[in-house]
């Protein structure tokens, strides 16, 4: 399974908003966002009702500048399923080089019971 992108670096993209005053290229939490939703949409038609994915782990490496206003694309493949657990390639590529590459790992949950674990969370924190 396979999904990919196009998008453009343009100003709600750049390091310049996350806090590198100045810094006008395309950032590495934007790309990392983007990665998890095009994993979500390599296997969102694959899942059972009541179904969802969670990401657990991000292993990537940003080794590229991409410039404002360049167009890029964001390229998640599924690589390997060990029975709820998924693995993909995730790949950043801008019109002349890749600036991202890594894997990404996302788990399948039931959904109801996965958010009612997560609020009962809530009424054992430590106030």
């Amino acid at each position: 399974m396979r999904s990919s992108h196009n998008y453009l670096a343009d100003a709600e993209r750049l390091a310049d908003r996350y806090g590198n005053p100045g810094v006008r290229v395309l950032a590495t939490p934007h790309l990392v966002s983007l990665l998890e939703t095009e994993c979500l949409s390599c296997v969102s038609g694959a899942l059972d009702p009541g179904q969802s994915t969670v990401g657990t782990r991000v292993d990537v490496r940003h080794i590229a500048a991409t410039p404002e206003g360049m167009a890029f694309t964001m390229t998640a493949e599924l690589k390997e399923v060990d029975r709820r657990r998924l693995v993909f390639n995730v790949e950043a590529r801008d019109e002349t080089e890749i600036v991202m590459s890594g894997t990404h790992e996302r788990f399948i949950v039931e959904t109801e019971p996965f958010l009612a674990k997560a609020a009962a969370k809530r009424s054992r924190a430590v106030q």
